[in-house]
């Protein structure tokens, strides 16, 4: 799965929009709940912030009010490390007897988890509910497996690009509109200035090369039939892969250097100001202001291949779910609703950042945050989500873009035989995961 957003915690988001579930558990026989209580205690999983303190109060706020209009029920909330969540939740999905009610699961993970039998299909209860009307369409792509609904989004993450006003303004040169511009602006910055990377780039940044992909038309896989096929070997895909890959090289960002980076690197590269430009998240928004480039920063949305257009940025963030094995299903909807309604995600930015998932709270939130805008723009342009299948895990996990991308900035390989390895590799991952 994909760990979305974070801006309290940028190290944890930037490995995002997420981190991968390496281990999902196998289908189980009989995961379905045993009735429907309607008092009792509902058990909640939720994901530990590096500075959890802000969340727990928001949190605390919402479990209070479902607690006021739901009488003889209460909440107990465990806040759960991410790096051993696929563990916990495996284990949940096998023994449900000693599984929570609802949990925090990253976007990417939807697919996989609805496979396993995990989540419960609240469809008829998200589709009347008032507040989901004004759902981002990609956000509620994020919770939907084959039409049917599988949780609530919690919050949404994207990125865009950071630039140094300062060096642009010594430069005599404007942000670039246009994705060939960013290229050519991040090698004219580089040559001038040679001991900074014109724009930082990670070989292993997936998240960050995929807005290449799709400006120019790439998909990285198609659906028919309710199965995927790889699409990351296409002409289009390709264009993409190439423009990304000639940022790497002596006359950017070093290949030695940089086809190791990840998203983190290429960010704190950027914060520390060894870099004029990085494409970053809102959730790294925190990361870049306590770095020495502060107040010599702004950012835009990250161009497209025409001029004036926004690349398609992937939609990063979490989801809350209700376990199929709850047997409190109603309560546990309530809270769900509770928990990532229009009050709560609103109070979930002003204390940690994370960017809503309605567009009318997020239309809200960028009137108080001016730094939230080009965010905001880049969602409204389209965002873009990875393929909904099972098979995403073990594609994200066992990198295998990444290994495209670095097979090609190393040299071993060109583009076409890189993108047609990388494509029967996901296929294969397709077809394990049915």
């Amino acid at each position: 799965m994909k760990l979305s957003a974070r801006i309290a915690a940028p190290a944890a988001a930037l490995v995002l929009a997420g981190l991968t579930a390496t281990a999902c558990a196998p289908q189980t026989s009989d995961t379905g709940a045993k009735g429907d209580e309607k008092t009792g205690t509902l058990r909640v999983w939720l994901f530990q912030e590096v500075g959890n303190k802000p969340k727990e109060q928001v949190v605390d706020a919402a479990v209070a009010d479902f607690e006021k209009t739901h009488k003889g029920a209460k909440a107990e909330i465990e806040y759960i490390p991410v790096d051993t969540r696929a563990q916990r939740i495996k284990a949940a999905f096998n023994d449900p007897k000693s599984a929570p009610d609802l949990i925090e699961y990253g976007n990417t993970d939807t697919a996989g988890y609805v496979k396993d039998g995990g989540l419960a299909d609240v469809s008829k209860e998200f589709a009347a509910w008032d507040e989901a009307k004004d759902t981002d369409p990609t956000a509620k792509q994020s919770v939907t497996v084959d039409g049917k609904v599988y949780g609530a989004p919690l919050f949404v993450g994207v990125r865009a690009l950071y630039y140094r006003t300062d060096i642009f303004k010594d430069l005599g040169i404007e942000p670039p509109k246009s994705q060939a511009e960013l290229v050519s602006t991040a090698k004219k910055i580089h040559k001038k200035k040679p001991e900074l990377y014109g724009l930082a780039v990670g070989g292993a940044y997936t998240y960050g090369a995929m807005p290449f992909i799709w400006a120019n038309g790439g998909e990285l896989a198609e659906e028919s039939g309710g199965t995927y096929k790889a699409a990351i070997n296409s002409d289009r895909a390709r264009k993409g892969i190439e423009a990304y890959t000639s940022l790497f090289g002596d006359s950017n960002c070093p290949a030695a250097k940089c086809a190791a980076m990840g998203g983190n690197a290429t960010v704190t590269a950027f914060a520390s100001g060894a870099a004029a430009m990085a494409i970053g998240g809102d959730f790294s928004h925190a990361a870049v202001e306590a770095g020495s480039v502060k107040g010599k920063y702004a950012v835009v949305p990250l161009p497209g291949a025409s001029e004036g257009s926004i690349a398609p940025a992937f939609a990063g963030g979490n989801n809350i779910g209700v376990l199929k094995s709850s047997s409190h299903r109603t309560l546990a909807v309530d809270l769900m609703k509770s928990l990532t309604g229009k009050r709560t995600q609103e109070k979930l930015f002003d204390a940690m950042g994370f960017l809503p998932t309605y567009t009318d709270v997020r239309a809200t939130v960028a009137q108080k945050e001016p730094f939230v805008e080009p965010f905001v723009k880049t969602l409204g342009a389209g965002a873009k989500f990875v393929p909904a299948s099972p098979g995403w895990g073990q594609i994200d996990s066992s990198l295998i873009l990444p290994t495209m991308f670095q097979e090609i900035v190393s040299g071993r390989k060109d583009v076409a035989q890189a993108s047609d390895d990388a494509a029967k590799k996901m296929d294969a991952a397709f077809a394990d995961a049915g």
